[in-house]
């Protein structure tokens, strides 16, 4: 059994062709500065020769989300991007000349937050 069929599996997530499409696609791009939007992800299946949808795309990326296999970038005044899940807790940085959001590694904003007492961050987000 292929790491994406395990994957797909263990989201308690049906395995189809074109999941498993779309979750190859993300974790091709693991380590470098893509990160897909849903416009992305279907012209890059259209590219290989999957027969699909938009809307299938749409539908298969929410499914991912929810499941927690894939995860949202969401970057100002950008359509919402996608990245396959398990990098862990990290920030991204848009340049703004070539449109590429590349990550930056880890995180270690949580240890210098002075909140008040009794309150605890439960998320952040930082864009540079």
């Amino acid at each position: 059994m292929s790491d994406e069929n395990l994957e797909l599996r263990k989201a308690g997530l049906k395995v189809t062709l074109p999941r498993l499409k779309i979750l190859q696609i993300l974790e091709s791009a693991e380590g470098t500065s893509q990160h897909f939007s849903a416009e992305d992800v279907y012209l890059a299946l259209r590219a290989a020769g999957e027969e699909v949808g938009l809307a299938t795309v749409y539908r298969n990326l929410r499914a991912l989300v929810e499941e927690g296999a894939v995860v949202p970038v969401a970057l100002p005044g950008e359509p919402l991007r996608y990245e396959a899940a398990g990098a862990g807790h990290h920030h991204h940085f848009l340049c703004r000349g070539c449109g590429r959001a590349f990550e930056l590694p880890g995180c270690r904003l949580e240890a210098h937050l002075d909140l008040p007492p009794g309150f605890s961050a439960e998320d952040h987000e930082v864009v540079v």
